[in-house]
């Protein structure tokens, strides 16, 4: 299945786009999809562990399944004052 995925703030920066779809199998899991994520996009790696996850509106981990259509949002950390 395709799954689109949007890049935030400088995350966009960093991987040279916005956005980017990926074919994972149905029955993936966001973990799996992040696998993809980070061989296209390598630089995004030392990221993984603060990076936020949404899966449409919803916030998400990366045990949860991804449904069909899944529209993937990736958010780096952020720091506030």
């Amino acid at each position: 299945m395709t799954v689109g995925v949007q890049f935030w703030s400088y995350f966009a920066s960093v991987t040279g786009t916005r956005c980017a779809e990926f074919e994972v199998p149905g029955g993936s899991v966001v973990g799996e999809l992040l696998e993809a994520v980070y061989q296209r996009f390598p630089s995004l790696a030392p990221f993984r562990s603060s990076t936020l996850i949404a899966i449409h509106l919803d916030y998400a981990a990366e045990a949860d399944l991804l449904p069909e259509g899944a529209q993937v949002s990736l958010f780096p950390p952020v720091q506030g004052g």
